[in-house]
């Protein structure tokens, strides 16, 4: 006849009663009865990690040790992937803003705004934006704004030279007295935006100072222009080839600053018709 097994013979590992390493109470199993705490040979019922005897919580996943069954998903835990998820989004916002924000459009002059006919990357014309002056002299702000309305009126765009006008007329005013040199400056942005009568003050300002002064007598003969009166603008032009030589030997600095100008003007004087 065959003994029946002894129940308590039979009883493994995991029935063996021994103290729990957090509480010390008995226990049996995989989790402790009382506190929970992981025995040997517990797993996590969230991601079947194999937990430390000992261990309240999953290392892997935070799951409470001991627990039956996988804790609800809702916002506490998908917080750290959001959370995450939000951070690389703003990374890359960031990167993609430093990298295409700083390309000009056009290109442009080292420490100016971008040009007032730069495209946009869909087509089309920007906006003028005016020279950052706010740091500069008064002098350096009317230089600056003199400079860009003459790079726009070579370029044919004359709408910008309206814009702009009004800003540069200002710095100007805010030099009285003017110098000689900075009344041309002025005199040249009134003649190539169309106030006359603003031409004609300064040309008329700089004769009275130095008759035969040559810029004087260039911008002269451009505001007799404008008002369409050739006969006049050919006795200024006689004048100027007149007084051409003697005024450069004296080297006045406005003369060296608009060479070009004095250049080009000598010489259409000379081909113009008597």
């Amino acid at each position: 006849m065959t003994t029946p097994s002894n129940p308590t013979a039979a009883s493994t590992a995991d029935s063996t009663v021994k103290p729990c390493p957090s509480c010390g109470n008995p226990a049996s199993g995989r989790f402790c009865s009382s506190c929970g705490t992981a025995l040997a040979g517990a797993t996590c019922a969230t991601c079947s990690s194999a937990l430390t005897p000992g261990a309240r919580f999953c290392h892997r996943c935070g799951t409470p040790a001991g627990s039956t069954s996988a804790p609800s998903r809702g916002f506490a835990a998908v917080l750290p992937w959001t959370v995450a998820a939000i951070a690389l989004v703003s990374v890359i916002a960031l990167v993609v803003g430093q990298r295409f924000g700083a390309r000009p459009t056009a290109v442009q002059t080292e420490g100016e705004a971008p040009s007032a006919n730069a495209p946009f990357a869909g087509g089309g014309s920007a906006m003028p934006r005016a020279p950052d002056i706010s740091s500069m002299t008064p002098e350096q702000q009317a230089e600056r704004l003199y400079d860009r309305i003459m790079r726009e009126y070579e370029a044919g765009q004359l709408d910008n030279v309206k814009t702009f006008m009004p800003m540069a007329v200002a710095a100007f005013e805010r030099l009285s007295p003017l110098n000689l040199d900075q009344r041309y400056d002025l005199g040249r942005i009134a003649e190539v935006g169309g106030d006359l009568p603003l031409a004609r003050a300064q040309a008329d300002t700089i004769l009275r100072t130095r008759p035969t002064h040559l810029l004087g007598l260039i911008l002269a003969a451009k505001a007799a222009r404008m008002e369409k009166n050739e006969a006049r603008a050919k006795t200024f032009d006689a004048k100027l080839i007149a007084a051409d030589s003697a005024e450069r030997k004296a080297a006045l600095p406005e003369y060296l600053l608009h060479k070009l100008d004095i250049d080009a003007s000598v010489a259409a004087a000379r081909s113009t018709p008597k």
